[in-house]
């Protein structure tokens, strides 16, 4: 059923791209627009095919994922094209209509009459809308797959013990890991989160884009990181697309621990720290097919047994289960999920919000911290826009030692 959606919203797309294009086109090239577009859109359409059945295996998508990734960049081109000549008739139309005499005749005889200089105007628009287009759709590419910025925090908490002054952790969320992603990336990642040597190393979710196969990049490059206090993980959604058991497997064979609603304490300087792991809704209704994995988020179980001495951080893969963590007892907690919006056309309104007020950044409320990551991957477009990817490096401090920095 999804893939039928899916290949009719194509086809809509396509038949959109028809009819405007065609009306701008030249005579004698119109004949080619149709297979133009066709070339074009079915490589995206057995691209989604595939995804969507799971039917992968045989590697023939990664043979497609530059075809794919051409339909992709194409979508969001026209999207911007398409934008821009719906305003330019708009303008038009809004000339030509004071123009318009009484008699339906003579209207139809100077609407014809217009007809070719009409079509001059949108073709002037269109070469310009072009231009626009291409270069937005080219720094959403350069701004998906370039290095993602280091954001560096010093979070300072009144009741942190002493011995966790000082503690650095990263945190890396929604990689996205697959076909529109691989191991290049994912080993610059690695390099970089190397050159931070952090105490802590957490992955707040979404390691790949829908099937467990695809972690292997991930465990090729951040298997057994050297962290000191060890290395921690929750999954995210589409870590639960499928059966998550083989991710879990891999990652505990990689050094990671996996906190689906479990705690795990840490010792630093003799004062605990307890991280707690809530797991995201999805587990309790796998890619919406009521599949379940477990029982979605549970924090009172997820906080079961932790000392009353110790301090606690949360990994919530939603930000919008902040209430859910704060539940655990968590003075800090780490999300991600929103990706920032990943494409945000207006400048400082991220399209994150339809999902909730924890976009990106840092949140406070009645004295607890919540930080929602931008992540490093993509999904469903291969850009970003206004919403770089990040890596989060957090200092947690004394809120007596913070004023020294």
């Amino acid at each position: 059923m999804i893939f039928f959606i899916t290949f009719g919203f194509i086809l809509a797309l396509q038949l959109l791209h028809w009819h405007v294009f065609r009306r701008i086109t030249p005579h004698k090239l119109r004949p080619l627009l149709p297979w133009v577009l066709v070339a074009i859109h079915l490589p995206l359409v057995m691209y989604f095919g595939l995804r969507l059945t799971g039917a992968e295996a045989n590697g023939f998508i990664y043979a497609l994922r530059p075809f794919a990734r051409v339909g992709f960049y194409f979508q969001a081109f026209t999207a911007v094209h398409l934008v821009i000549l719906f305003f330019a008739e708009t303008l038009w139309w809004e000339r030509f209509r004071h123009r318009l005499p009484d008699l339906e005749t003579e209207a139809e005889a100077e609407v014809e009459a217009e007809d070719l200089p009409r079509r001059a105007f949108l073709r002037k628009v269109a070469t310009a809308g072009f231009g626009v287009a291409a270069v937005g759709v080219g720094y959403g590419a350069s701004e998906a797959y370039g290095d993602p910025g280091i954001t560096r925090l010093n979070l300072a908490f009144p009741d942190l013990p002493p011995g966790l002054d000082g503690l650095k952790l990263v945190q890396l969320s929604d990689l996205h890991i697959g076909p529109m992603l691989g191991p290049p990336t994912v080993a610059r990642w690695r390099a970089l989160t190397d050159r931070e040597a952090p105490d802590l190393l957490v992955v707040t979710g979404d390691f790949v884009d829908s099937l467990p196969s695809e972690i292997a990049p991930f465990i090729e490059s951040f298997g057994n990181f050297p962290a000191p206090l060890g290395c921690f993980a929750i999954l995210g959604n589409h870590d639960y697309f499928t059966d998550p058991r083989a991710i879990w497997k891999d990652l505990e064979s990689a050094g990671y621990r996996c906190l689906e609603n479990k705690n795990v304490l840490v010792e630093r300087n003799g004062s605990l720290l307890a991280i707690v792991g809530i797991s995201d809704p999805m587990a309790a209704n796998g890619r919406f097919r009521g599949i379940h994995f477990g029982d979605g988020p549970m924090p009172d179980l997820a906080a079961l047994g932790i000392p009353e001495r110790a301090w606690r951080l949360c990994l919530s893969h939603r930000p919008s289960n902040w209430d859910l963590a704060v539940r655990t007892g968590a003075k800090l907690t780490l999300s991600g999920h929103t990706h920032g919006g990943q494409v945000n056309i207006i400048p400082g309104v991220s399209s994150a919000r339809m999902m909730g007020p924890y976009t990106r950044g840092l949140f406070e409320e009645n004295g607890f911290k919540l930080y929602v990551s931008c992540g490093l991957g993509v999904v469903g477009i291969p850009m970003r826009l206004g919403a770089p990817p990040e890596i989060v490096v957090i200092t947690l401090r004394t809120t007596k030692s913070l004023g020294n920095y």
